[in-house]
C-alpha cells in the first residue's frame, strides 16, 4: 500500500517511465499524490491520466530534453527528477563494439546528464528538489559480461556524488538506487532470446544469484524511490542505496 498523500502537491519527472522500474515509479508516485511527467520514447501505458502525462522524449538529445523540461517548468516548479531511462548490454570488452559502447553511453550517461542539467538550475533557485538516479549493483561489483553496462552505471553513481556535493548548500538532494536483478520485460526478453525452451530453468538460476533466493520487483524499487523522494528522507543525499536481496554483502 502507498500513502495516498505522501507526495501531494509535488511534481515529478520520470524518464524511462513507459516500462519496468520507471513505470512502477511513475505509478507509485501518482498513487501517492504527485503529478508525474513521463519522458520516454514509448507512451506510458498508465497515461494520459489525471496524474500522469506522457511525453515522447529522446533523452540522448539535449534539445528534446530541454524543450520538454522547459514546457513542464512553464506550468510550475519540478520537485522530483527520477532518471530511470536506460538500456543494457551483454558482452565483455572484446565483445563490445564502438557502436555498442557509444549507444550505452549516450542513453545511460548523457541521458542522465541532460535531464539533471535541465532541472538543476530551477531547483537550486527555489532551494528545493530531489534527484534520484537509477544505477545498478554493476557499479560496485564486477559482473560477468557486463562491460559497457557497468561502465555507465559507475558513471551514474559518480555523477550522483558530484551533484549532491555541488548542490547540497542549494537545498537540492541527489541520491542513486542500485538494484540487483529485477524481474522486468528485459529479463524475459533476454531469456527468450538466449535460452529458448529453457526460460523457466534459467529464470530460477538467475533468481538464485541473489542470496534472498529471488529477483526483486519493480514495485520494490519504486517503494524505495518513493521514500527517497519524500520529505521523510530529508537527511538523505550523496548516497547510493543498494536494493539487491543481499547480493553485495551476503555472498560467500
Amino acid at each position: 500500500m502507498t500513502s495516498p498523500g505522501r507526495l501531494t502537491g509535488k511534481v515529478a519527472i520520470v524518464t524511462g517511465g513507459a516500462s519496468g522500474i520507471g513505470l512502477a515509479i511513475a505509478d507509485v508516485f501518482a498513487a501517492s499524490g504527485a503529478s508525474v511527467h513521463v519522458l520516454d520514447l514509448s507512451p506510458c501505458p498508465s497515461g494520459p491520466s489525471k496524474r500522469i502525462a506522457s511525453r515522447r522524449v529522446d533523452v540522448t538529445m539535449a534539445g528534446d530534453v530541454t524543450r520538454a523540461v522547459d514546457d513542464i517548468l512553464a506550468g510550475g516548479p519540478v520537485d522530483i527528477l527520477v532518471n530511470s531511462a536506460g538500456i543494457s548490454h551483454i558482452g565483455t570488452v572484446e565483445q563490445t563494439t564502438g557502436e555498442d559502447f557509444q549507444r550505452l553511453f549516450d542513453v545511460n550517461v548523457k541521458g542522465t546528464y541532460h535531464c539533471i542539467r535541465a532541472v538543476i538550475g530551477a531547483m537550486a533557485a527555489r532551494r528545493s528538489g530531489v534527484i534520484i538516479n537509477i544505477a545498478s549493483i554493476a557499479a560496485s561489483v564486477g559482473l560477468a559480461n557486463r562491460f559497457a553496462y557497468s561502465m555507465t552505471k559507475g558513471a551514474i553513481v559518480a555523477m550522483t556524488y558530484s551533484v549532491a556535493r555541488d548542490y547540497v548548500s542549494a537545498g537540492v538532494r541527489c541520491v542513486s538506487i542500485s538494484p540487483a536483478r529485477i524481474h522486468t520485460p528485459f529479463v524475459d526478453g533476454y531469456l527468450a532470446q538466449h535460452y529458448p525452451g529453457r526460460e523457466a530453468e534459467m529464470f530460477e538460476t538467475l533468481s538464485a544469484t541473489q542470496p534472498i533466493g529471488r529477483m526483486g520487483t519493480p514495485r520494490e524499487v519504486a517503494d524505495l524511490a518513493l521514500y527517497l523522494a519524500s520529505d521523510e528522507a530529508g537527511f538523505a543525499t550523496g548516497t547510493d542505496y543498494p536494493i539487491d536481496g543481499g547480493f553485495l554483502r551476503l555472498h560467500g
